[in-house]
C-alpha cells in the first residue's frame, strides 16, 4: 500500500519514484504536502536559484499540413491570416533580438506544404549573421520529422544539415501526450508519441540538447500523464539529452475541442510538482508563463521548478488559444518575480550557463 510518508522517505534519500508513486501523488488531494516534496526536490538540486534567459521567439509560418484539434495557431496555404516570413524579415527580428541583448531566439513554425530543407538552412544561417552571439534554438522533433519526409531524406541528413547551418539546440514541443487512445484525437496527423522519441533520441546522438514538453488537460487521464513522464524519463536514462521538462497547460480558445477548459491552478501546481519528483533525471522544470499566467508561474517556484524561461518577446501559438499572458517580460520583470518569492534570479544561457549582467559567462 502507498502512502505519502513513505514516498516522502525515498524523496528525503535521494530514491526513485515508481510510476504507481507518481500517480498517486497526482491523485493525492493535499497539494501544499506534495507540493513541500517538490521544494525539497528542488532545493537538494538548485538551492534557491531560479534562472530565466533574454530571449526572443520567431514563429516564421503558420501554414500547416497538420490540423491538431487543439491549435488555434494554423493556417491552410492560401487562407486569411496565413503568412510565412520571408528570410528579410527574420533577419529583422533576430537583429532586434540581438540589439535587445537577447542570448537566444526560439523558432518555431507550422508544418510548411512544401519549402524545402534549403529554405530551413537559408533561415538558421540568415538568424546566424543577423546575430552572430544568438544561440539559436529551432525546430521542434515534429518539424524535423516533416523536413526528412517532404525532402526524402534521411533524419540524420536533415539533422546533420541544419547544424551545418547553425542549429544549435531544440525546443522541447510536439510532444503533446504520448498515449495514442488521446494523441489519435488531439492530433491524429502528427507523428506518433513513438516517433517524437525517436527524433529526440537522434537529436541527442547528434551531440544536440533539447528540451521536452507535455500538453495536459485535455482529454488525457491522470495514468496517461504518468506514461508521458515515464517515457520522458526512460529516454533520458539513455541519452542524457534533455535539459528541461516543461508541462504546457491546454488552452481552449479557437480550438476544436469543444467543452473542454484546461487544467486548474492546482492541476497545473500539482502536475509540475509531480514532474520534479519523478523526472529526477531531467536537471529543470520549467514554468512557462506564456501559458501559465505570471502570477501563477511565480507561485510555481515554491512546487520545483527552478526555471521561468525567458523574456519571450513575441509569441503567438499560446496566444491564439487564449493565453492571456503578456507578449513580453523585461529582463528586470523576469527578476523582480523572482526575487519577489524569495528566490535568487540569474540569468542563463541556453546551455544553462550562467551570465553576468553583460551577458558573458561568469
Amino acid at each position: 500500500m502507498i502512502s505519502l510518508p513513505e514516498i516522502a522517505a525515498k524523496v528525503e534519500a535521494g530514491v526513485r519514484l515508481s510510476e504507481a508513486e507518481a500517480g498517486f501523488l497526482l491523485g493525492y488531494p493535499d497539494l501544499l504536502a506534495v507540493g513541500e516534496l517538490a521544494a525539497l526536490a528542488n532545493r537538494r538540486l538548485h538551492g534557491d536559484t531560479v534562472y530565466f534567459n533574454v530571449n526572443r521567439h520567431i514563429n516564421y509560418t503558420n501554414l500547416c499540413v497538420n490540423n491538431c484539434a487543439f491549435c488555434a495557431f494554423r493556417r491552410d496555404e492560401g487562407a486569411t491570416g496565413g503568412y510565412t516570413l520571408t528570410l528579410d524579415e527574420v533577419a529583422a527580428r533576430a537583429s532586434e533580438a540581438a540589439a535587445a541583448g537577447a542570448s537566444e531566439v526560439h523558432v518555431v513554425g507550422g508544418l510548411h506544404p512544401h519549402l524545402p530543407l534549403e529554405f530551413y538552412e537559408q533561415l538558421v544561417d540568415t538568424i546566424r549573421h543577423a546575430g552572430p552571439a544568438l544561440h539559436i534554438k529551432a525546430f521542434t522533433a515534429v518539424e524535423l520529422a516533416h523536413f526528412a519526409t517532404i525532402n526524402a531524406l534521411p533524419l540524420e541528413t536533415v539533422i546533420a544539415r541544419l547544424q551545418a547551418a547553425g542549429l544549435q539546440s531544440l525546443p522541447g514541443g510536439g510532444a503533446e501526450i504520448f498515449a495514442e487512445r488521446a494523441r489519435v484525437q488531439l492530433c491524429p496527423e502528427k507523428i506518433s508519441g513513438t516517433r517524437w522519441l525517436e527524433v529526440m533520441r537522434a537529436v541527442h546522438a547528434a551531440g544536440l540538447r533539447s528540451n521536452a514538453t507535455m500538453l495536459f488537460g485535455h482529454l488525457e487521464t491522470p495514468a496517461e500523464r504518468i506514461e508521458h513522464l515515464t517515457r520522458l524519463r526512460a529516454l533520458q536514462d539513455e541519452t542524457g539529452g534533455f535539459q528541461a521538462f516543461v508541462a504546457l497547460p491546454f488552452q481552449h480558445v479557437a480550438t476544436r475541442l469543444e467543452g473542454l477548459r484546461g487544467p486548474g491552478g492546482v492541476d497545473i501546481l500539482k502536475t509540475l510538482a509531480v514532474a520534479r519528483l519523478f523526472l529526477d533525471n531531467i536537471p529543470h522544470i520549467k514554468a512557462y508563463w506564456v501559458m501559465l499566467g505570471v502570477k501563477l508561474a511565480q507561485v510555481a517556484l515554491a512546487f520545483g521548478v527552478n526555471d521561468l524561461d525567458g523574456t519571450v518577446v513575441e509569441e503567438q501559438i499560446g496566444h491564439q488559444a487564449g493565453a492571456v499572458s503578456p507578449q513580453a517580460l523585461s529582463r528586470e520583470g523576469l527578476m523582480r518575480l523572482i526575487r519577489k518569492a524569495d528566490r535568487t534570479p540569474v540569468e542563463r544561457d541556453s546551455l544553462y550557463r550562467k551570465l553576468d549582467r553583460e551577458g558573458e559567462k561568469c
